[in-house]
C-alpha cells in the first residue's frame, strides 16, 4: 500500500508539473502574439524594433523576476541548492516559470504603447525596475495576501479582492503604466497638424491579424492554466473565455464599422476583462463582459486620439489598463448569484482592489519613468524617429530588396 500511495502521489505532482509547464509555455507564446501585433499595426520602419523590443524585455523581465520580482511577491527566493529546487518535480521551478511570464506581459503591454519614438535601453531599464518592484508589489498584495489588505478586505466586505487570471493583476496594472509611459514621452512627430488627427495607417494588416489569433489562443493558456493544478482544472474557466472574446468580436466588428484594427483588438478586450472572473461567471455572463469591453474598446481607443490627442499606438491603456479595470468590476457582478454566478465575490471589494491596482500602477509608473526622463531621457531625437528606429537604433530594416 506504501508503494501505491508514493506512486499515486508522484503521478499527481508529476502531472500538476506537466500542467502548469503547459501554461507557462502557451503563455510564453503569447509574446510572439504581441510582437506580431505590435509589428502589423506601426509604420514599416520600426517593424524590427517592435520584435526586437519583445523579446529583449522578456529577456529582462525574466532576469528581474528571478532575482527580485518573485522575491518581492512570494517571499522565495532560488538560492538554494538544486536538489532542493527540484523537490516535487521541480513544481515550484515551474510555477515560478507560469507567473514569470504573466510579469513578463507588463512591458509587452506597455511596448504596443510606446512605439516609434522611445529609445531603446532606456525603456528595458525601465521594464526591469518594473517588473522588480512596481508589478509584484501589487501581485503579493493580492495573490499572496500580502501586508494584510485582502484580509481587510474580507472582514470588511465579506469576500476579499478575486482576480482569477490577472483582469487587474496583469492587465489593468500594465495598461495603466503605460498610461505614464505615454503620456511622458508625448505624441509621434506629425500625428497632428492644425489639430487635426494624421491617421498613420498599420504597416502589415496579416501580421496585425497573426499576432491576435496567437494571441487568443494562448489566452486559454493563459487562464484556464490560471488554475495551477489538475485538479483544480475548469471546463467553465474555458468556456468562460471562449464567451468573452465571441462577444469582443462582435461588438468591436458592429461599433467598429468592419475595421479590421477594430476587429482584431475586440476579441482581446473581452479576453482581458474575462480574466477576472472567468471561473466565477455563467458563461452568459461572460459573453456580457466580452461584449462591453469589446465596445468600451473601440470607443475609448477612438475618443483618446481624437479628443485627448494621447498617442497611445496600439490603444494598449484602453485596450489593457480599462478593460482590464472593468474585468475587475465585472467579476463582482456577473460572478455574484444574483446574475447566474458561483457567488463568492464582492463587489465593494472588486471596486476597491481594482482603484488600488490603478493607483499603485500610475504611482509606481511616475516613479521609474519620471526618474529615467529627468536622467538619460525616454524619447528618440526628432532625427531618429523620422528615419525610424529600425535603422535609428538596430541599423537594419525589416525587408530587403537586393
Amino acid at each position: 500500500m506504501d508503494n501505491i500511495s508514493h506512486a499515486v502521489e508522484t503521478l499527481v505532482q508529476s502531472s500538476d508539473t506537466l500542467f502548469i509547464l503547459l501554461g507557462a509555455i502557451m503563455v510564453l507564446a503569447m509574446h510572439a502574439g504581441f510582437a506580431f501585433l505590435e509589428v502589423g499595426t506601426v509604420r514599416q520602419k520600426n517593424q524590427v524594433n517592435a520584435l526586437v523590443k519583445i523579446i529583449a524585455d522578456f529577456g529582462f523581465s525574466a532576469m528581474a523576476y528571478f532575482f527580485i520580482g518573485y522575491w518581492v511577491a512570494y517571499d522565495v527566493t532560488f538560492f538554494s541548492s538544486a536538489e532542493q529546487l527540484s523537490a516535487i518535480n521541480g513544481y515550484e521551478l515551474v510555477k515560478f516559470f507560469f507567473l514569470m511570464t504573466f510579469a513578463a506581459a507588463i512591458p509587452a503591454i506597455i511596448s504596443g504603447g510606446v512605439a516609434e519614438r522611445a529609445r531603446f535601453y532606456p525603456m528595458l531599464v525601465a521594464s526591469f525596475f518594473i517588473v522588480a518592484f512596481v508589478y509584484p508589489f501589487f501581485e503579493g498584495i493580492m495573490w499572496n495576501g500580502n501586508y494584510g489588505f485582502q484580509g481587510w478586505l474580507t472582514e470588511t466586505f465579506g469576500f476579499g479582492f478575486h482576480d482569477f487570471a490577472g483582469s487587474v493583476v496583469v492587465h489593468a496594472v500594465g495598461g495603466w503604466i503605460a498610461l505614464v509611459a505615454v503620456a511622458m514621452l508625448g505624441i509621434r512627430n506629425g500625428r497632428y497638424r492644425g489639430g487635426r488627427l494624421i491617421a498613420f495607417a498599420p504597416s502589415n494588416i496579416p501580421f496585425l491579424a497573426l499576432g491576435a489569433w496567437i494571441l487568443t489562443i494562448g489566452w486559454f493558456g493563459f487562464n484556464v492554466m490560471s488554475a495551477q493544478t489538475m485538479g483544480s482544472i475548469s471546463g467553465l474557466v474555458a468556456v468562460n473565455t471562449l464567451m468573452a472574446m465571441v462577444g469582443g468580436i462582435l461588438t468591436s466588428l458592429f461599433v467598429g464599422k468592419n475595421d479590421p484594427g477594430f476587429i482584431h483588438n475586440g476579441p482581446l478586450a473581452g479576453l482581458v476583462a474575462v480574466c477576472a472572473g472567468s471561473d466565477l461567471m455563467h458563461p452568459i455572463g461572460a459573453l456580457v463582459t466580452g461584449a462591453i469591453a469589446g465596445a468600451l474598446f473601440v470607443w475609448l481607443f477612438t475618443y483618446i486620439q481624437n479628443r485627448l490627442h494621447l498617442d497611445d499606438v496600439l490603444g494598449v491603456w484602453p485596450l489593457h489598463g480599462v478593460c482590464g479595470a472593468w474585468g475587475g468590476i465585472a467579476a463582482g457582478i456577473f460572478g455574484s448569484e444574483a446574475f447566474g454566478g458561483l457567488g463568492g465575490v464582492s463587489l465593494a471589494s472588486q471596486v476597491i482592489g481594482t482603484l488600488a491596482g490603478i493607483a499603485i500602477a500610475v504611482i509606481g509608473a511616475f516613479i521609474v519613468y519620471g526618474i529615467i526622463k529627468k536622467t538619460v531621457g525616454l524619447r528618440l531625437t526628432d532625427e531618429d524617429e523620422y528615419k525610424g528606429a529600425d535603422l535609428a537604433i538596430h541599423k537594419i530594416g525589416s525587408v530587403s530588396e537586393d
